[in-house]
């Protein structure tokens, strides 16, 4: 590593594909209170918390591997004597002496802390300014005025930053965190209204022959057109998500096995008829399961896979309902 790149004002970090970090320098190490030999040939999420494993498995990994580059990624390092140290991330696969390793650049998010921290002292520059005198009258609604902008821009940024975090990137669908917490709320309408409701889980078949024959770019077409096709034609109620790869679940409230099983059959027809980006006919299959009593987040969602499995084993494009 080049002595520029080792000192520069950013923090640079390389790890295969295994984990493995091979490349660190020395803002980086500096930052989190390293030295070398402590980073250096150890796994990536020694340096992260529980939460922040889970984020690089559900968004980092997926999305590296099918877009070769991910971009403002919010995550949080742990610094050598345990503290948090926020950070913004961006990284992309590259190939190094003809071995493939993922390098990541990293900024602190200190300025958006020193940021937050001029609005609560401007806040309790206000309560001060009511117990002076007249004279502080005119400066009293000058900060006023500044600090609501400031509300009001923190507010529009964290928003962002939650849309951000619950969005695919590629789809525009929302992502597995946010269907995480809709499946909650799903189980408990059922565990205290009893009100049933159904998961498709579905991919696109063969799709790996797509990326080998049409390249990626035709591949990530085909998602964005899979999408688009099942917003189209979800009801108003149902929540369609991206969950990873050529992974979609849709979440159908309120809905039985019969009708559940219909509506799939539904989305399946709809993709085998459409015009695609490849010029040939595209099928997917289709896993079903509606919740029963002894049904948890996890036993509903294995329920639905194992439906798509067999689907996938009768010959795909086809719609199979999970039978308990």
């Amino acid at each position: 590593m080049n002595n520029r790149l080792n000192h520069a004002p950013c923090g640079f970090l390389s790890f295969n594909h295994e984990g493995t970090i091979v490349e660190v320098n020395q803002t980086f190490l500096q930052w989190l209170g390293y030295e070398q030999a402590n980073v250096l040939n150890k796994h990536i999420e020694t340096l992260l918390s529980i939460p922040n494993k889970l984020i690089f498995h559900s968004y980092f990994y997926p999305n590296i591997n099918l877009h070769k580059h991910v971009e403002e990624l919010f995550i949080s390092l742990k610094h050598q004597d345990g503290r948090s140290i926020p950070c913004l991330m961006n990284a992309k696969l590259s190939i190094a002496n003809g071995i493939e390793q993922i390098d990541c650049i990293f900024m602190q998010m200190k300025k958006r802390i020193d940021y937050e921290q001029e609005l609560r002292l401007a806040k309790k520059q206000i309560e001060t300014a009511y117990f002076e005198k007249e004279q502080a009258l005119a400066k009293l609604e000058q900060l006023h005025i500044a600090i609501e902008q400031k509300q009001e821009e923190l507010l529009q940024m964290n928003a962002s930053l939650v849309e951000l975090s619950m969005t695919d990137k590629l789809t525009g669908l929302k992502n597995r965190r946010f269907f995480q917490e809709r499946l909650a709320e799903q189980f408990q309408l059922f565990n205290t209204h009893a009100q049933l409701f159904s998961l498709c889980i579905l991919d696109i078949d063969y799709f790996k022959k797509v990326n080998d024959v049409f390249g990626h770019q035709i591949g990530d077409d085909v998602l964005v057109q899979l999408a688009q096709l099942l917003q189209q034609h979800v009801r108003l109620q149902d929540i369609p998500i991206r969950y990873g790869g050529e992974e979609f679940i849709v979440i159908l409230p309120n809905t039985n096995i019969a009708e559940a099983k219909a509506l799939a059959e539904h989305f399946r027809q709809a993709v085998e008829i459409a015009q695609w980006p490849t010029g040939q006919t595209l099928t997917i299959s289709i896993g079903v399961a509606t919740v029963m009593t002894t049904d948890d987040e996890n036993t509903l969602l294995k329920n639905a896979d194992d439906a798509l499995y067999t689907s996938k084993e009768h010959g795909r494009n086809r719609v199979t309902h999970y039978q308990g």
